[in-house]
């Protein structure tokens, strides 16, 4: 159990590793590409600049996940796990309950506990062994017959 519960948490620094890199480096290019906007712009609006962050953090992640072997399925939903706090958050925001730091704050707190929670949800997935793991998903997906095989 202790090695699996070592593998489950070495998986969630990886994927955190990833993101904190993807957001280190993409963040500043959509810096960049925004910076003549106005403060008021669409382009600059809270909602707009935390999903914008979701996805300078989801995108290294993902790929992450995939070439650790992982398949789609679990990609995606771990992706969507990084949206969601963000999305949760948005109509506290509108209803002006939180701010615009506020939001970010929420939804990056929110990112981390709905990816445990996805994490948990897969359980065999994270806390397994990557290179079986990986055989498994490679098989899977070449399979003609669209057949999944059980990670291990």
């Amino acid at each position: 159990m202790f090695t699996q519960i070592r593998r489950f948490s070495l998986h969630y620094l990886e994927m955190v590793v990833a993101m904190l890199v993807g957001m280190m480096v993409l963040w500043p290019v959509w810096m960049l590409a925004t910076s003549g906007a106005a403060d008021t712009h669409w382009l600059r609006s809270a909602e707009v600049e935390s999903l914008v962050m979701a996805t300078t953090m989801a995108v290294p992640m993902a790929a992450w996940m995939r070439l650790r072997g992982h398949a789609w399925a679990p990609t995606l939903e771990m992706s969507a796990a990084m949206y969601a706090g963000f999305v949760l958050a948005m109509p506290f925001h509108w209803a002006g309950a939180i701010g615009e730091h506020g939001l970010m704050m929420v939804g990056h707190v929110g990112m981390f506990v709905l990816m445990l929670v996805a994490m948990a949800w897969r359980w065999e997935e994270y806390a397994g062994c990557h290179s079986r793991h990986g055989a498994a998903v490679a098989a899977a997906e070449s399979d003609p017959r669209g057949t999944t095989i059980a990670a291990s």
